[in-house]
């Protein structure tokens, strides 16, 4: 499956839920999200036929997001019948980690192949502020109990905050010495609730290289610059979502939790893919495929032109 540039799409990003147990500040508002009536989002039945379909059209990869997944009642369930599609290379999944403790070992035995685990600070209190709700602690148990389930190379996702949790920059890359983490900061970007906030919030990754000077480059992974600090097992990812835009090698595709596909993460455009089965279905996601943009429009002096959070669309 390509699209109208000729980029190969081959992963797709499957919400199955907007709700989460956590209020991260860039993310959405504390008083968090309308709850959507059962009935408008997909089942798991819905799902599994999406990404079943997706595969058919030559997606590889598939990584299911939230809000946070590990809410939805029947993830597992779900992952085992991804994990049943043949051609289907791998499975992932995000998630604030915090109720891994309950569910790692049987998302590994569901198939599930890798973790992502979103953690913004490695300080208790500063955690705390950033999630409004969340625990350190809960997240450190959620990685242990991964780690005791198998899985290995799990991906720590960092927000990079100006004045937030810049300080904290060599104190993450130092968690890659003995460890197979690949802790990846993100640039911040100007979308929902953070579109207004001041420019210093939204940090460079160069910030990264200029706290670390001792990073070495070893090659890149997707659209994430790949480095390692000598003599460490793991290894230290930045993702310049804002700096150098990367959208001429997306190969990426998401579908919501109430089944708009988005060639985009940041164009309003969505096209429904609910109600569609079969042929229509394959045909649908190929259509909507195409339509993806040459790249967003997005710059530090211009906001995401979608009008859903990330939350609502899938991290």
């Amino acid at each position: 499956m390509q699209d109208a540039f000729g980029r190969k799409i081959e992963y797709l990003r499957l919400s199955v839920t907007d709700l989460c147990n956590y209020r991260c500040v860039y993310c959405m508002s504390a008083a968090g999200v309308c709850k959507k009536a059962r009935s408008e989002i997909l089942s798991l039945e819905e799902l599994a036929e999406i990404g079943a379909a997706a595969v058919r059209c030559g997606v590889k990869k598939i990584r299911l997001t939230g809000g946070e997944p590990l809410l939805r009642p029947g993830i597992v369930s779900l992952c085992r019948m991804l994990r049943a599609v043949e051609g289907l290379e791998e499975l992932t999944l995000t998630t604030n980690g915090s109720l891994l403790p309950a569910m790692a070992k049987e998302l590994r035995s569901a198939g599930v192949d890798r973790l992502n685990v979103s953690v913004d600070s490695l300080d208790s209190t500063r955690f705390r502020s950033i999630t409004r709700r969340g625990t350190l602690a809960d997240v450190q148990r959620g990685l242990a109990a991964a780690r005791e389930a198998g899985f290995e190379n799990t991906k720590l996702n960092v927000v990079l905050l100006g004045g937030i949790n810049d300080d904290e920059i060599r104190d993450f890359a130092a968690l890659t010495k003995d460890t197979d983490y690949c802790v990846r900061f993100i640039e911040l970007m100007p979308m929902g609730v953070c579109a207004a906030w001041p420019r210093e919030r939204f940090l460079s990754a160069q910030a990264v290289l200029t706290a670390v000077p001792e990073l070495e480059m070893i090659g890149g992974d997707g659209v994430a610059e790949l480095y390692r600090v000598p003599g460490s097992r793991g290894t230290v990812g930045l993702i310049r979502a804002m700096s150098g835009c990367f959208c001429a090698r997306c190969n990426r595709i998401r579908v919501t939790a109430d089944g708009k596909l988005k060639p985009c993460l940041h164009s309003a455009a969505e096209f429904p893919l609910r109600g569609k089965h079969g042929a229509a279905l394959e045909q649908a996601i190929r259509e909507a495929a195409a339509r993806k943009p040459a790249g967003h429009r997005l710059t530090q002096c211009e906001c995401s032109e979608t009008p859903r959070a990330m939350n609502e669309i899938g991290g």
